[in-house]
């Protein structure tokens, strides 16, 4: 297990714990129970990703989780932009060998832990296998102490996006009600589907004006999905559109923190809890770090 430090640059720092017979370290797991790798993807951008991360993430601390977000585009991330925060150092210097994965990670608001990324260097947007399998090495070392590790993946179907999706246990697909996103989310699916053996998916829907436009949304989704490629989508939710979401990202404030009672706030409360439920039920899910140990001792194979 490993005990949270903090310096004065605000970074954590996750360093080895003592064997101890003492209870009660504020970064211990809340639950005896394995990471849960959840990454949150989608087809397109702008159909607010990032957004649902941080706030269902937030949502998740105050069921009494201890929540890790890590923003896995690479090359553009904004997920500290939207949070307000300004990280020394991300995810480029991990991958280039000059830090550790443990000297990155910030906290954000609502003791959400951040692994940041890196915006505007192109070279990291196409990950070489031994970049990405250094992160994944790294990445192991720190997921002890946490009980869901949410990973923003960048948006489309890049190889990083492919293969953050495909290390993770569970995957929620987010999409609005636009046709091109929810075109675009099912060719995700797809390609997840044919190239990388997933089966499974839960699909979050954003931006709704009413309950019927999402449940409409998974309907067309799942008849496709149903005729033409062997997976399983499961609804897990919407979220409503609501102003303070836009006027939130404008200030750099998330709603749930902001405005916890308004209308985007209770669903994704309602969200945080069913992701909670959902644990132990309809998705088989593997070990995450076996699973991680696994493909870097196989130099990232990630077929199936």
């Amino acid at each position: 297990m490993m005990q949270v430090k903090r310096n004065s640059s605000n970074v954590i720092q996750l360093a080895p714990k003592r064997q101890s017979s003492e209870s009660g370290s504020s970064f211990q797991r809340s639950k005896n129970r394995e990471t849960r790798i959840i990454a949150i993807t989608s087809g397109k951008g702008g159909v607010g990703k990032t957004n649902i991360v941080a706030n269902l993430g937030i949502a998740l601390v105050k069921l009494g989780q201890k929540v890790m977000i890590l923003d896995a585009d690479m090359g553009l991330g904004n997920l500290d932009i939207l949070l307000g925060i300004s990280p020394k150092f991300n995810l480029s210097h991990v991958a280039v060998g000059e830090k550790r994965i443990s000297d990155i990670i910030v906290e954000g608001p609502g003791k959400i832990l951040i692994l940041p990324a890196a915006s505007g260097i192109q070279e990291l947007a196409q990950l070489s296998k031994a970049q990405t399998t250094h992160l994944l090495s790294e990445l192991y070392r720190v997921l002890d102490p946490i009980d869901i590790l949410l990973i923003d993946t960048a948006a489309g179907i890049s190889s990083n996006v492919l293969h953050f999706n495909a290390i993770s246990q569970e995957i929620i697909v987010v999409t609005s009600p636009e046709p091109t996103a929810i075109t675009d989310a099912y060719a995700m699916m797809k390609i997840l589907s044919l190239q990388y053996g997933a089966r499974c998916f839960r699909l979050l829907v954003n931006m709704v004006n009413n309950i019927q436009e999402a449940h409409e949304v998974y309907r067309q989704l799942s008849l496709v999905a149903d005729r033409f490629l062997d997976i399983r989508i499961e609804y897990l939710g919407h979220v409503f559109y609501d102003r303070n979401v836009v006027r939130g990202v404008k200030l750099q404030q998330v709603v749930t923190l902001s405005n916890p009672t308004t209308l985007a706030s209770r669903c994704y409360e309602s969200l945080a809890a069913r992701v909670l439920e959902s644990s132990e039920l309809s998705f088989p899910m593997r070990d995450a770090k076996g699973f991680l140990k696994h493909l870097i001792a196989n130099k990232m194979d990630f077929g199936q």
